[in-house]
C-alpha cells in the first residue's frame, strides 16, 4: 500500500488496479460478439442491434445477491465458486420467463482488496456466465474501511435478458392437465444459509472441516456446494420443446415459488414420493428439529427448477435434459379450480434411505 492519503485512510488504490488486471482474462472468456471494448470503462457497452433480428423483444432484467452463503467461502478460504451462486441466482431468474440472458454486471464490496480474492470471485462468476452463455459485462469492486473488516466481502449483480413477446413463458400459458418437471438442484444453492448456519454451526456445534458420513464429505465442502446454473440447458431445452411456465425455486421453497406462475382457477399438486432429498436437506431438519412445513418454506429441498408443459412433452423434455446431463423427474400435475386462488399442494412422503 502506498503512503497516499487514502491509503492511510485504508483504500488501496494499488491494489484495486492489481485485482483488475488478475481479473481480466476470466472476464474475456465471457465476451460474447455483441460485446464492444474490455474492461476497465466507465459503462460497458453492448451492441443492442441484436435486437433488430427481434419481432417484438421484451428486455428482462434481474438482480440479486447469494445471502450469508458469503460467511461460508470465507470461512472455508475458498472464493472461486461463490460466483456461481450468483450467476445461478440472477440468469436463472431470466430463463424461468423464456429470456436468454445477454449480459451481466457485478459489484464486489470489500473490508480490504486483496486482489487474489477478489480474482477468484471474479473468476467463479466468469465460470458460470461462460455456462449461461452471458457476457460479464462490467462491474465494481468497492473497498470499505470502517464498514466492513479487512476479510470480509459481499457480492451482488444484475443481469439482463431478451425474449420475444409471444414466446413469453408465464401462468397464461398453463392449462389444466400440464405436468410439472422437476430439475434437480445441486444441493442447498444459495437459500436459506441463515438457518443452515444457525441449525448446525451454531445450536448442532457442528464444525466445517467435520466429515459427515450421509454427506460423504467434510460439511464445508457440501455447504460451498455451488449453486446449479440452469440458464444454458433451460434455453435448449425450450428450442426442442414446448414449456408453458417455468420456476425457479429458490427463498420460500418449492411450493412458494412454483405457485407464481400458477394462474387463478388453478393448482399444482406435488407428489413428494416422486423423489428424495440429499443428505444435507435430512442433516439440517433432523439436527435442527425442523418441522416438514418450516423446511420446505426455506430450503428447495431438492428441486432447483419446475417447468410446467403438456403431458405429451414430457418424455421429449426428460430426453433433451438427460442429454444435457440434468436428472428431471415428473413430480405433480395441474388441476383446474374454478372460482379458487392459484395453489400448490404437496402431499405424500419423500422416500426413506
Amino acid at each position: 500500500m502506498s503512503d497516499s492519503a487514502y491509503a492511510r485512510a485504508g483504500v488501496d488504490i494499488e491494489a484495486g488496479d492489481a485485482a483488475v488486471e488478475l481479473m481480466k482474462a476470466h472476464v474475456a472468456r465471457t465476451k460474447r460478439p455483441e460485446v464492444l471494448g474490455g474492461i476497465g470503462g466507465f459503462a460497458g457497452l453492448f451492441d443492442a442491434s441484436k435486437l433488430a433480428a427481434y419481432r417484438h423483444p421484451l428486455l428482462a432484467t434481474s438482480t440479486d445477491g447469494v445471502g450469508t452463503k458469503v460467511a461460508i467461502a470465507r470461512a472455508m478460504g475458498v472464493h472461486n465458486t461463490i460466483g456461481w451462486d450468483l450467476v445461478g441466482m440472477l440468469v436463472d431468474d431470466l430463463v424461468v420467463c423464456g429470456a436468454e440472458p445477454l449480459f451481466l454486471t457485478d459489484y464486489i464490496a470489500c473490508g480490504h482488496v486483496v486482489p487474489e480474492r477478489i480474482a477468484a470471485v471474479v473468476e467463479g462468476i466468469a465460470d458460470a456466465c461462460v455456462s449461461a452463455g452471458c457476457a460479464l459485462l462490467g462491474g465494481e469492486t468497492a473497498e470499505h474501511p470502517g464498514l466492513m473488516e479487512p476479510d470480509e466481502y459481499d457480492i451482488a449483480g444484475a443481469t439482463t435478458g431478451v425474449v420475444e413477446a409471444d414466446e413469453l413463458l408465464g401462468p397464461d400459458r398453463v392449462q389444466p392437465g400440464d405436468v410439472a418437471l422437476a430439475m434437480a438442484s445441486s444441493g442447498l444453492h444459495s437459500n436459506g444459509y441463515s438457518l443452515v448456519r444457525h441449525v448446525l454451526l451454531d445450536e448442532g456445534g457442528l464444525s466445517l472441516d467435520a466429515t459427515i458420513s450421509q454427506l460423504g464429505r467434510t460439511l464445508g465442502e457440501e455447504l460451498l456446494e455451488p449453486t446449479h446454473v440452469y440458464a444454458g440447458q433451460v434455453m435448449k431445452l425450450l428450442d426442442r420443446v414446448s414449456v408453458h411456465a417455468m420456476s425457479h425455486i429458490t427463498g420460500g421453497g418449492l411450493a412458494a415459488n412454483l405457485v407464481r406462475v400458477v394462474p387463478q382457477g388453478m393448482r399444482v399438486d406435488v407428489d413428494r414420493a416422486t423423489w428424495r432429498p440429499a443428505g444435507i436437506f435430512e442433516l439440517v431438519q433432523a439436527t435442527g428439529d425442523i418441522s416438514q412445513a418450516d423446511i420446505e418454506a426455506t430450503l428447495n429441498m431438492g428441486v432447483g427448477m419446475v417447468a410446467l408443459l403438456p403431458p405429451d412433452q414430457v418424455d421429449a423434455a426428460q430426453r433433451v435434459l438427460d442429454e444435457l446431463g440434468l436428472n428431471s423427474w415428473a413430480c405433480g400435475q395441474v388441476s383446474a379450480t374454478p372460482g379458487q386462488p392459484a395453489t400448490v399442494e404437496l402431499s405424500g412422503s419423500h422416500p426413506l434411505s
